[in-house]
């Protein structure tokens, strides 16, 4: 399997002089059109390992408009593995050809196990697995998001040796396995920050036993509500963003950390002088998913 892949680039955004600092985006939303950002980089090693190991089906889990779920059904047809999702509501069965991440899904071969929200939180107790193993046999798990040992390792790669010459590197967090390989992979003069797409700080745990530094924290205050919740202010965030910089940014993840990046820079939050590393991860399919739900919303939509 090859997954040798260029660097991404490294997009500078034109700031006000006043702000004092430079931004720039990391652009790992490029470097695959379909299995795009750090979902490429968590599946480079755990794709490699489920070779080696002689697997020829991935299971994995999702909900209904799951980065994940898309990047394992595309990767899966592209390097000759079956997949299978186990989704989070039992009720989107009826729903596949409406919902634009499951019927991308479906059109690269993935098979689905649609499950109630109750069993889902049993996903990985050792009596599912069994019954996993029961219906489907031998196979190799990738767990929900990604997040694992070999995806930290491939979210080390993400910076370069270029990258050096940032004072932060900010990430969204979803499953904390990217912002671990960036911690683990930082220089010692670089500082980490998380912005969480989702409620709470269990992620610390989470980030902690894959991080080997402690360059790092989560800045909590742009959720937003939770995970995948947003408001009009954001979308009209991102819908400017794009228009200025030719950036998309989707609502979930990388929306909301800029949306963070750009309101601390405002209350001066980093130092004058300094330079700031977003790292772009991605999640742009799900933008036709959110729309359909802001449009129920009779919200704006994004463009």
């Amino acid at each position: 399997m090859n997954f040798n892949i260029e660097n991404s680039i490294n997009q500078r955004i034109i700031l006000p002089a006043n702000y004092n600092v430079e931004l720039y985006i990391k652009r790992e939303d490029t470097i695959h059109p379909f299995i795009s950002g750090n979902k490429y980089r968590k599946l480079k090693y755990n794709l490699l390992e489920a070779k080696y190991q002689g697997h020829d089906t991935l299971v994995t889990f999702g909900g209904a408009f799951s980065n994940h779920i898309a990047a394992v059904a595309y990767a899966g047809k592209l390097y000759g593995f079956k997949t299978i999702g186990i989704i989070r509501g039992e009720e989107l069965k009826a729903k596949v050809a409406e919902n634009p991440t499951l019927r991308f899904a479906a059109e690269n071969n993935m098979h689905f196990e649609f499950v109630t929200r109750a069993v889902y939180k049993e996903k990985t107790s050792v009596a599912f697995l069994k019954h996993l193993n029961t219906f489907f046999g031998n196979f190799y798990m990738v767990p929900e998001g990604g997040t694992n040992t070999l995806a930290v390792k491939g979210c080390e790669e993400i910076l370069t040796k270029t990258d050096a010459k940032f004072n932060y590197v900010c990430t969204a967090v979803g499953t904390g396995g990217t912002i671990a390989g960036l911690i683990n992979s930082a220089q010692p003069n670089q500082e980490i920050l998380g912005f969480p797409a989702l409620k709470g700080d269990f992620l610390k745990e989470d980030i902690s036993k894959f991080a080997t530094q402690n360059n790092w924290r989560l800045i909590t205050d742009y959720h937003f509500g939770g995970y995948a919740k947003v408001n009009e202010a954001l979308v009209t965030f991102i819908n400017t963003f794009k228009t200025e910089n030719n950036i998309p940014l989707d609502p979930v993840y990388t929306g909301k950390m800029l949306f963070g990046i750009f309101d601390l820079i405002k209350k001066g939050y980093f130092k004058k002088g300094s330079k700031i590393l977003a790292i772009h991860t991605g999640g742009l399919q799900g933008i036709n998913g959110m729309n359909t739900v802001l449009k129920k919303k009779q919200l704006p939509l994004i463009k």
